[in-house]
């Protein structure tokens, strides 16, 4: 039996901060999370050969008394825990107090800080876990951590650290996701002592969405929607990205709890979810998102870097997040104008369906013969959607009388967003004219979107159909999953299936939903379970069914090449204009575009 021997205190410290501190971006967290809990307003943070040469941090906040800094660099005396119900509601960023201690075990560390009211700073130096003598330095209130040579002694973890603009590449990241959280607090990165990024303090509202311009750039504030909603003790606000500003990787996905960012299956899973309808496959969302609740509700120590989270009432916040996102998506319809979160910024944000200057010109159109399309209504229809106090538009009837409006009568209010159709280009495309200038849309993709969206209220008007099966299918299963399908019998019922335990390991499907039949019943009821027992809720049977309803949408509609009437092409468009999130196809493709009178003016040089 081999004998139990005690490690070294600095080897045991240099394995604990390898547990904490990962590559360069990690101290960069930890200290500008120091920085953050002591009040700090602005945060300097210098970068010299990606973090191995140096990394220094500092800051404006309320600093550190001279005969505590032994103490700031001794493990957990820091530490914000003072007893277990601290523990079950952290409030900060910081609260283990290992930082300091873990980064100085493998650095060459120095301190400095000063107090409001000091006549100094005061200095200590750490090289490799031991500490030397406190000494007087210059330095306004605040604090400066100075990390140079990481991981000098430890050549392992030295060996494996990437090049330096990979390494300066994710402090740099990490930076931006810290500021969009922070934006009252001012940020300044450098790197090799080049200026990188100055983010100012955010005043207002307003300031706040420049915040988020001056991180992911101007295209993402114009193509996203601002959310701000709360329930049930839980309050999400943000921006969400549109489909059509779907994105090749995850590299604009940002969610904050309670100012913290965090990586989070659930959170994953609930925003996947939102944009399954709406989405390409294989296509990333872009979102910058803000979820409060109370501290007591969410558990931030189950991971050595603070990464991941655990809620304790995990369905009710996937289902928040998931009915908030799916909402907002839903709600932007075709022409909707988007209301921006910013009421003037300079120019520099233009809303993706914000309005313009209206057109001035006239487009010529061919007459077509009718072809009954099936998008066609009743005129009554249309005139009841335009509002039964006005009349009809004479151009809902392909007349040119309603159309002469469009341009002549820039505050006309009888303009519907998409407009009214002018001609069809190719059998493929309807051109048409509203208030801002030219509108382009794909029939096909149009018409498919509002069939599966009629589709869908159809089978949810009718609820979820179900029928016996003439042999039951039986399923083996783990123990685990075979008491999932007892615990969750009833909302295996409410998805239209039959199941119920045969055994210490198995289940009987004995009814399955009309639209599935022919699908893979077995795989379906596994993923089913699979999904309660990780979320507590499911949606299989629901994008499976939608699935289905998608591929007969897309049979039933319009195909390219057909022609259509004037008055067709304006059902489609009002059809459209009452559709929920008529913008894409099932496929996440755009279905129309817009072409502004100032971006047409600029294809032709007008007014240079």
């Amino acid at each position: 039996m081999s004998r139990i021997r005690s490690l070294p205190s600095d080897l045991v410290n240099q394995i604990a901060a390898g547990e904490v501190i990962e590559r360069p971006a990690s101290v960069v967290k930890e200290l500008v999370e120091n920085s953050l809990d002591a009040g700090a307003r602005r945060i300097d943070i210098d970068i010299e050969q990606g973090g191995a040469g140096l990394i220094r941090i500092r800051d404006d906040g309320s600093g550190i008394v001279a005969d505590d800094l032994p103490l700031a660099i001794s493990a957990h005396a820091t530490s914000k825990i003072a007893s277990f119900d601290d523990l079950e509601r952290v409030g900060t960023l910081g609260f283990r107090g290992e930082a300091l201690p873990s980064i100085a075990s493998v650095s060459r560390f120095a301190l400095i800080s000063r107090r409001i009211g000091a006549e100094s700073a005061w200095r200590i130096e750490v090289d490799g876990g031991k500490p030397r003598t406190q000494s007087p330095a210059q330095l306004p209130v605040g604090t400066q951590v100075d990390v140079r040579d990481l991981f000098y002694n430890l050549p392992a973890r030295r060996k494996f650290m990437r090049a330096e603009r990979t390494e300066f590449g994710h402090i740099d990241e990490l930076v931006k996701s810290i500021a969009l959280a922070r934006n009252t607090v001012e940020f300044r990165l450098s790197h090799n002592g080049k200026p990188v990024r100055m983010l100012k303090v955010a005043q207002d509202a307003d300031e706040g969405a420049r915040r988020v311009v001056d991180v992911l750039g101007d295209e993402f504030l114009g193509q996203s929607l601002r959310v701000d909603h709360a329930a049930a003790g839980l309050r999400l606000h943000g921006w969400v990205g549109l489909p059509t500003a779907s994105r090749s990787q995850a590299d604009q996905q940002y969610f904050h709890v309670n100012g913290r960012l965090v990586r989070d299956r659930l959170v994953a899973h609930a925003v996947r979810q939102a944009y399954a309808d709406v989405l390409y496959h294989g296509r990333h969302s872009a979102f910058v998102l803000f979820l409060e609740l109370d501290p007591a509700l969410v558990d931030v120590n189950v991971h050595p870097a603070k990464h991941e989270v655990r809620f304790r009432e995990g369905r009710l916040v996937h289902d928040f997040l998931y009915r908030t996102l799916n909402d907002a998506l839903g709600g932007a319809r075709a022409g909707a104008r988007r209301i921006d979160a910013v009421a003037d910024m300079g120019g520099v944000v233009q809303g993706a369906f914000a309005s313009g200057a209206p057109s001035s010109g006239a487009f010529a159109m061919f007459r077509q013969s009718g072809l009954g399309l099936g998008v066609r209504e009743p005129l009554a229809d249309y005139a009841a959607l335009l509002g039964s106090s006005r009349s009809l538009p004479a151009s809902l009837g392909g007349g040119d009388a309603g159309r002469a409006g469009v341009g002549n009568d820039p505050q006309a209010t009888d303009i519907p967003p998409l407009g009214f159709a002018l001609a069809q280009l190719h059998g493929i495309y309807v051109l048409a004219e509203n208030a801002n200038g030219m509108v382009l849309v794909d029939m096909h993709a149009a018409h498919e979107r509002i069939t599966y969206e009629k589709l869908k209220l159809a089978q949810d008007g009718e609820g979820i159909r179900s029928q016996m099966l003439l042999v039951p299918i039986s399923l083996s299963l783990s123990e685990r999953e075979a008491t999932a399908v007892e615990e969750h019998g009833e909302r295996f019922a409410q998805l239209g299936f039959d199941v119920a335990r045969s055994g210490p390991q198995s289940v009987a499907v004995r009814r399955i939903p009309v639209l599935l039949d022919g699908a893979d019943v077995p795989q379906l009821v596994r993923d089913v379970i699979a999904d309660l027992a990780v979320h507590g809720e499911s949606r299989r049977v629901e994008e499976s069914t939608n699935e289905l309803l998608g591929t007969m949408a897309c049979h039933g509609s319009v195909r390219a090449n057909r022609r259509l009437t004037v008055p067709e092409m304006n059902a489609l468009l009002r059809e459209m204009e009452a559709t929920e999130r008529s913008g894409q196809c099932n496929h996440g493709r755009p279905t129309w575009v817009q072409l502004a009178i100032p971006e047409l003016d600029r294809l032709f040089l007008r007014g240079r």
